[in-house]
């Protein structure tokens, strides 16, 4: 009976949630019908107006129901979805023909961005190029590195001094004066999309500069602009809610609110003082949010970075980040752009636990996210040598929808936070708290026998936790070994270099370069001298890319053209062979503690029947490998030869024990 009564209530629930899907199909469908019968057209081609009408009534289910999970309880609802229709209106008309072109191309090959020859590049406009006029003039070097993705930092109008590093936006429609105009922008995109080069913008959208005009216009005592924002008159309610917040940046400011003189009121900052936390509760900043985020689409970008996409919704008794009104949100963005600019996609900027990032990936949401997991372990391993917690992390973690891809990175703008499983870590004999420790002592220099030059990040005076900062090659020894003039420390940082992007290089997803590692720059620690960067470490990483660092790079005698060179022909593999496509990813065991390896296989309907092994060793000592869990696809090397890519040698016959060097990396293409 127990049984049946179990059957039975879940029989309920059934019926219940058929009925609310039912119910919500019928009222999209009514409210859709509504809208557009109520919207003006006639001042668009008979083309355009029905190619507008065809998108909305695709993507309009899908809108709504997020939508109305999120705001049915207010009573404007329709008028709302009213306004929000006019906005998507006069961007779709405003989009430029080569735009809709590319609109039109990209839903016809939606997975473009798996190809094997995408690779990707951020950067700062300044530290880069000086402004965008002169970011024309790199891109010869661009293609000369095979990059085919260019991320620029935030690079739209923000506070004088600090803007965390420009994602406090005071206006996402002015580019920094420093930089250029929003025209030079365009015209930059052009010349990029020219060159067989994507843009990547940051979609800055959980918060605002406190300079941005509705900002002002809420200190200033508006109410509608107030309600733009999380504001309170006193601190009780801000009380109730810092009782399960995390801090962010504990050493700027303890808690996650900013008493505002000119408003008198306590106003909700996760991150810094001057960045203002957009209130999505009220759909007056969804409507307002997406007009900003359509006219950055219509700029000519085909991604966009989503900015602390984990922290846009707020619940009391939560931690507020990861909240599921926040995946709604995020879809019905995605919605709106699917009506207006196809071609664009997001990509997730969620730096939480992994199976929170596993979350936004999703065609209806993210279609691209940062990797921070596989980030985290690559220099977990670097710092163990050891590659267990790195593998099982990734088998639990590695494989997401097939309609999306992993950006891939060792380094970025940002610090190093060691965003792994604890449950995972545990499994293997790992204390997560005592680890950590470990590894930022590590990387910060402060463990004996560390090679690493980093620098530590928003540590917390009530707990001792920080985060790392430093340059790829600074925390990889390079800057140790040359200040000891130490030849062995400086090879074996080399090595270490390629290893990492050998890794985010073939393992399956976009890789992104951070602008100057593919130079091997070091730390650069003038930002100590300058008192609106002095406070934030992560200017240690943020490098201006001189000529005299490309020219180094190209002088035989140094470490730099060691790694300029070794990455360069990494690239030019992996841009040549499409297993380092859309092909799947299994994360292999070798029995041996110091080996990360992977096998990237087409899938099974491909008539492409290689495969590649991927063999990297972390240790600064000769490992020997178990050649077993080969031999399957080895059977027919006397037909077709196996190659080691990186080196061309050919194997008509692998060995029972592969050797493999100190910090050495194999690419075995295997032809079944």
């Amino acid at each position: 009976m127990q049984h049946v009564g179990y059957i039975l209530e879940h029989c309920f629930i059934l019926n219940v949630l058929y009925g609310f899907l039912v119910d919500i199909k019928i009222e999209s469908k009514k409210t859709v019908e509504r809208l557009l019968s109520d919207i003006d057209l006639s001042d668009m081609s008979k083309a355009d107006a029905k190619l507008f009408k065809l998108r909305v009534e695709d993507n309009f289910p899908q809108l709504f129901a997020q939508l109305h999970h999120v705001y049915s309880e207010h009573y404007d609802f329709y008028y709302f979805l009213q306004q929000l229709l006019k906005i998507m209106q006069v961007s779709f008309k405003k989009r430029k023909p080569a735009l809709k072109k590319k609109d039109k191309q990209r839903l016809l090959k939606p997975d473009w961005f798996k190809d094997e020859k995408m690779l990707g590049m951020a950067c700062y406009v300044d530290l880069f190029a000086g402004d965008l006029q002169h970011l024309h003039k790199k891109i010869p070097y661009l293609n000369s590195l095979g990059i085919t993705y260019l991320h620029l930092m935030p690079l739209y109008k923000s506070p004088e001094g600090d803007s965390d590093g420009g994602y406090a936006v005071s206006d996402y429609r002015e580019v920094d004066t420093k930089l250029g105009t929003m025209t030079d922008l365009e015209s930059l995109g052009e010349a990029l999309s020219k060159a067989g080069i994507n843009l990547v913008l940051d979609f800055v959208f959980n918060h605002t500069s406190d300079q941005h005009d509705w900002a002002i216009r809420a200190k200033q005592g508006d109410q509608e602009f107030q309600e733009y924002y999380w504001m309170f008159d006193n601190k009780d309610i801000p009380n109730q809610y810092e009782q399960s917040l995390r801090e962010i940046f504990p050493q700027v400011r303890r808690g996650n609110f900013t008493w505002d003189e000119q408003s008198q009121k306590w106003v909700w900052t996760t991150f810094n003082s001057f960045q203002w936390d957009l209130n999505y509760s009220n759909p007056a900043v969804f409507n307002a949010i997406t007009d900003e985020m359509l006219f950055l689409a219509n700029v000519g970008c085909d991604a966009l970075r989503l900015d602390a996409l984990a922290f846009i919704w707020k619940e009391m008794g939560t931690d507020c980040e990861n909240q599921p009104k926040a995946h709604a949100l995020i879809k019905a963005f995605n919605c709106c752009l699917k009506i207006v600019s196809p071609s664009v996609v997001f990509k997730s900027e969620a730096i939480v636990h992994p199976d929170e990032v596993a979350k936004y990936i999703h065609k209806d949401e993210c279609e691209l996210s940062y990797n921070p997991l596989l980030m985290a372990l690559i220099w977990n391993s670097v710092a163990t040598r050891k590659t267990k917690l790195l593998t099982k992390s990734m088998q639990k973690s590695f494989a997401i929808s097939p309609d999306c891809a992993w950006v891939n990175y060792a380094r970025c703008h940002d610090d190093i936070g060691w965003t792994f499983d604890d449950n995972v870590a545990a499994q293997i004999g790992i204390n997560s708290y005592d680890h950590r420790y470990f590894l930022n002592q590590f990387f910060t220099g402060r463990f004996e026998g560390s090679f690493a030059k980093g620098v530590a990040f928003a540590e917390n005076p009530a707990t001792g936790d920080c985060r790392v900062c430093g340059s790829l090659a600074s925390l990889s020894g390079l800057e140790q070994g040359i200040e000891l003039g130490d030849a062995l420390l400086i090879d074996n940082a080399v090595k270490r270099v390629l290893l990492i992007h050998s890794i985010i290089l073939a393992i399956g997803g976009v890789p992104l370069l951070y602008s100057g590692d593919e130079l091997g720059l070091l730390n650069d620690y003038s930002y100590e001298q300058d008192p609106s960067k002095a406070h934030d470490e992560r200017w240690v990483h943020r490098i201006a890319v001189k000529d005299s660092d490309v020219t180094l790079a190209r002088d035989e005698t140094t470490p730099f053209y060691k790694i300029a060179k070794g990455l360069e022909n990494m690239i030019k593999v992996r841009q040549q062979n499409t297993i380092f496509g859309a092909a799947r990813t299994d994360i292999l065991e070798v029995g041996n503690e110091h080996i990360f390896s992977f096998r990237r296989k087409q899938n099974e309907m491909s008539e492409d029947k290689s495969e590649l092994i991927a063999l990297c060793n972390f240790s600064e000592n000769t490992q020997l490998v178990d050649t077993a869990f080969m031999k399957p696809t080895c059977d027919s090397l006397l037909v077709n030869p196996a190659i080691d890519l990186l080196t061309q040698t050919e194997y008509t016959d692998i060995p029972d024990v592969l050797t493999l060097g100190p910090l050495e990396v194999r690419w075995l293409l295997l032809t079944n």
